[in-house]
C-alpha cells in the first residue's frame, strides 16, 4: 500500500534525485528523507569545527556532537544541524568539495544509515541518495536509479546554485561532479551502484513533469 511503502531513489550527483523525490513525496503524501543533506550537514560541521576527517578518532568524537533533523520552512524541506537551519550553507561549493570524501568514511556512513533507518522505520517515505536501495532500504517497495548526461547535470547544478544566490564557475561544477562520481562509485563502503531490482530512468531529455509521471506510474504498479 502507498501508506507503508518505501521508495528509494539512487543515482549520481545532480541527476535530479531530490527534485523527483520531493515531487513523489508531495504527490503520494509521503515524507521526504533527504539523505544527501545529512552527509552535507556532517561535512559542514567538520569544516566549521576544523575536524580532521582523515583522523578516525577525531571523526568518532565529532559524530557524538552532531544532531540532524528536518523541518518544513516556508513550504520547503530544510536541514537543521544542532538546532540551526543550515539549508543554504550545506549547498555551497565549499561543502560540495568535501562531501564525497566525508561520505566515504565508514564511521560517518554507519551513523547516517542508522539515523536514516530510524527515520524510515514506519514507511511512507521517499528517500534519495547513493546507497538507499542497496544498503539503507534494501527491501524498499520501489527502487529507482536515476541517471543523466554529465553536461546536463552540470547545467542543472549551475542553475540551482544561481537560484540560491551562490556564484560558481561552470567548469568548477563539472569537475566537482566528475570527482564526486569517481569517489562515490569507487569507495569501499557502500559504493554507488544500481540495485538489481531498480528501474533505470534516464532523465537527460525529460522534463521534471515527465520524469515524475514515469515514477508515479511505477509507484501505481506496485500499489
Amino acid at each position: 500500500m502507498f501508506s507503508t511503502m518505501i521508495i528509494a531513489i539512487d543515482g549520481h550527483s545532480s541527476c535530479g534525485k531530490s527534485t523527483l523525490a520531493k515531487g513523489l513525496a508531495k504527490a503520494l503524501h509521503y515524507a521526504y528523507l533527504d539523505t544527501g543533506a545529512m552527509y552535507r550537514a556532517v561535512t559542514l560541521y567538520f569544516l566549521e569545527t576544523g575536524t580532521d576527517y582523515s583522523d578516525p578518532q577525531a571523526v568518532e568524537d565529532a559524530l557524538q556532537h552532531i544532531e540532524i533533523h528536518f523541518e518544513r520552512v516556508g513550504g520547503q524541506n530544510h536541514t537543521f544541524l544542532n538546532g540551526a537551519d543550515v539549508e543554504r550553507e550545506i549547498r555551497e561549493m565549499r561543502v560540495s568539495a568535501h562531501v564525497s570524501p566525508v561520505s566515504a568514511i565508514s564511521a560517518v556512513r554507519r551513523a547516517m544509515v542508522a539515523l536514516q533507518k530510524s527515520m524510515g522505520s514506519r514507511g511512507g517515505i521517499v528517500a534519495d541518495g547513493r546507497d538507499i536501495g542497496t544498503v539503507v532500504f534494501p527491501d524498499a517497495g520501489l527502487k529507482i536509479f536515476l541517471t543523466a548526461d554529465l553536461d546536463v547535470r552540470t547545467s542543472r547544478r549551475h542553475l540551482e546554485l544561481a537560484a540560491k544566490g551562490i556564484d560558481a564557475e561552470w567548469d568548477d561544477i563539472r569537475n566537482n561532479l566528475m570527482e564526486r562520481d569517481r569517489i562515490d562509485s569507487g569507495r569501499a563502503d557502500s559504493p554507488l551502484r544500481k540495485a538489481d531490482d531498480a528501474v533505470v530512468i534516464d532523465n537527460t531529455l525529460l522534463s521534471e513533469e515527465e520524469q515524475l509521471e514515469r515514477a508515479l506510474q511505477l509507484a501505481r504498479e506496485r500499489k
